[in-house]
């Protein structure tokens, strides 16, 4: 998934037999297959085509490729006519198709219908990280006893399902025996990473991949209440089997981390109550391969999916199978959640569309307020009771260093330090009325905005002199690259100035209902932000240059104009690095001369209380 992480050891019970079996008695055909040709004739005389997975016929030791997913797409369609539809809503950099299942029991499958009908819709996705695939497996299992009426009965009738089997389609199909060696099965499986080499659960906000466009606007028609993002973690060996992490955790506008509270206990307890055994935090030591250090439950930032979905004041759901389960555990962990998900969608889907309807209404009066866009872990925790298998640490005559060795055949509690005691990090006003960002950039933003259904509006004119509060960036730390960018952290503080906004500028005004990813997007410092990830970088670039000489011809003109600033040349030089600094020196004089470029570190997006 995301940190350094750990993961599960399955339980050591006949699950993965019982599970072969029962699904096996599945694979014969209940209502007739298609004809040679692959079409279904009438469901009177012959059965559609089998919705059986590769998984099941192989008794999850193997998964099926992307052939499979595009014949199943095609085959609910046939099998549940009226009830599913398979929608493709994007292409791969590699040409393949990228596609979705909608059910429901009235017909609703359609994202106008949807709306008309102000039907609560929730997404379930699996493969953004193409090896970790249970969640297609598992999926499309519980898809089909959805429809069947065999899992939470009710359930299409209250909501509608969108299903996308597998996002990271390009790296699903990099096929290949050695992609998840910490994992137990399938066989094979795809890559974790995009062909562009992305990491997708990575690119939520800068939707920089192709594929996370296309999802972007899959998410953006359908606007599910909820999104579920299935995936498989790695690291250490340990008995707990699913660990499901519901966002908002932390306070958010119109209560809505209260009901995603309320779905995280619903969750864990029907987990618990089917047999497993469910984490609601993710189980990330806070060193590696050292239970004693602890565990943080401080929430991710939205570059990932579920704290993405919170940004746009909807309820996610990260679900982490555990790695060293095998496949038909792991497969029969994502069915059970998804089962207890729609168990709750069944009674309670109008209330989670009422709930995200008042999150939507209380993030368009953000105007002023303050608003926590991180949170950090608190220094006293509380101490969980684990359930781990004994370890040793060895030392290594491979790396040097030392190695763990664990035992599954011994069984412990493990007291382990638990951190959640989770308090705002970094916290930031609402402006009074929105953003303007300058025309010079006004076309890729607003393509960003676009993407993300943000709201904003071009100025038709120039607006000379406005009143503004701009970001000068004190310093500007450049980090190792990482996906595919440049980011820089800042330090520096808004200020109040005026500045000239062309014609052309963007105004995005901070009413309206997807405010806090307005916030996130554009407050400099915030982790996710388009600043954050270098795409204002060349603002932090210096570009035009003063030869030493003529500065020094400046420097002397300056300081027989301005007396204080020779008082405050001299204060400077008491200063032994920078008396000893030429360049600095000639630097003091050279900012504060006309020639100096006043746009270099600000960031071009400007703060404003009044709608320009």
């Amino acid at each position: 998934m995301s940190r350094p992480r750990v993961a599960v050891l399955h339980r050591t019970t006949s699950l993965g037999i019982a599970l072969a079996a029962l699904l096996a008695a599945r694979q014969a055909p209940a209502r007739g297959a298609p004809d040679s040709g692959g079409r279904a004739r009438s469901a009177r005389h012959e059965t559609p085509p089998a919705l059986v997975t590769e998984a099941e016929r192989t008794g999850f030791r193997r998964t099926g490729r992307y052939a499979e997913v595009e014949r199943l797409c095609r085959g609910f369609e046939q099998a549940y006519p009226g009830r599913a539809r398979c929608v493709r809503f994007g292409t791969t950099p590699e040409g393949r198709p990228m596609l979705a299942i909608a059910a429901s029991a009235d017909g609703t499958l359609d994202p106008a219908a949807a709306r008309a009908k102000r039907r609560p819709v929730i997404l379930f996705q699996g493969g953004i990280h193409a090896g970790e695939i249970d969640g297609k497996d598992g999926g499309f299992w519980a898809l089909r006893e959805l429809l069947d009426g065999a899992m939470a009965p009710g359930a299409l009738a209250a909501a509608t399902a969108v299903f996308v089997p597998v996002f990271n389609v390009d790296g699903h199909e990099r096929f290949g025996r050695n992609h998840r060696p910490n994992q137990r099965g399938p066989e094979e499986m795809g890559f974790r990473a995009t062909a562009q080499n992305l990491n997708l659960n990575r690119d939520y906000m800068k939707a920089e991949a192709p594929e996370m466009r296309a999802m972007l606007g899959l998410l953006d028609a359908w606007d599910p209440v909820v999104q579920v993002d299935l995936h498989t973690t790695d690291g250490a060996k340990f008995q707990h089997d699913v660990a499901v992490l519901v966002e908002p955790s932390v306070p958010h506008p119109g209560g809505l981390d209260t009901v995603a509270r309320s779905l995280s206990g619903a969750l864990q307890a029907r987990l618990s109550a089917l047999g497993h055994l469910p984490l609601p935090f993710y189980p990330a030591f806070r060193e590696d391969d050292d239970p004693s250090s602890g565990i943080s439950t401080a929430p991710g930032p939205p570059r990932f999916s579920q704290s993405y979905s919170a940004a746009r004041n909807r309820i996610g759901v990260l679900v982490e199978t555990h790695s060293w389960a095998t496949h038909a555990e792991r497969v029969r962990a994502v069915h059970d959640l998804l089962a207890a998900l729609f168990e709750r969608a069944a009674s309670d889907a109008g209330s989670l569309h009422a709930a995200v309807g008042r999150a939507d209404a209380a993030s368009a009066r953000l105007a002023g307020a303050p608003v926590a866009l991180t949170h950090s872990a608190g220094p006293v925790p509380r101490i969980f009771p684990f359930r781990g298998f004994a370890y040793e640490k060895r030392a290594s005559e491979i790396s040097g260093g030392t190695w763990t060795r664990y035992d599954e055949a011994r069984p412990e509690i493990w007291r382990v330090p638990l951190f959640d005691r989770i308090q705002p990090d970094l916290t930031v006003t609402a402006p009074g009325a929105g953003y303007v960002v300058p025309a010079a950039h006004a076309a890729w933003v607003a393509d960003k905005l676009r993407l993300h259904g943000v709201r904003y509006q071009v100025l038709p004119e120039a607006r000379p002199g406005f009143a503004v509060e701009a970001f000068r960036a004190d310093t500007a730390a450049f980090e190792q690259p990482f996906e595919g960018r440049t980011r820089v952290k800042l330090q520096g503080a808004f200020r109040p100035e005026r500045q000239d906004l062309p014609g052309g500028s963007l105004f995005i005004p901070i009413a309206q209902p997807r405010a806090p990813l307005v916030l996130h997007l554009l407050e400099p410092l915030a982790p996710d932000s388009l600043v954050a990830w270098g795409f204002f970088n060349a603002s932090f670039e210096r570009k035009e240059y003063m030869e030493a000489y003529v500065a020094e011809e400046e420097a002397r003109a300056m300081l027989a104009a301005d007396p204080a600033l020779r008082v405050e040349f001299e204060a400077r030089l008491r200063d032994p690095a920078f008396a000893k600094d030429s360049k600095a020196r000639l630097d003091f004089f050279y900012k504060r001369h006309p020639s100096w470029d006043e746009r270099l570190n600000l960031v071009p997006v400007f703060r404003v209380d009044g709608a320009p």
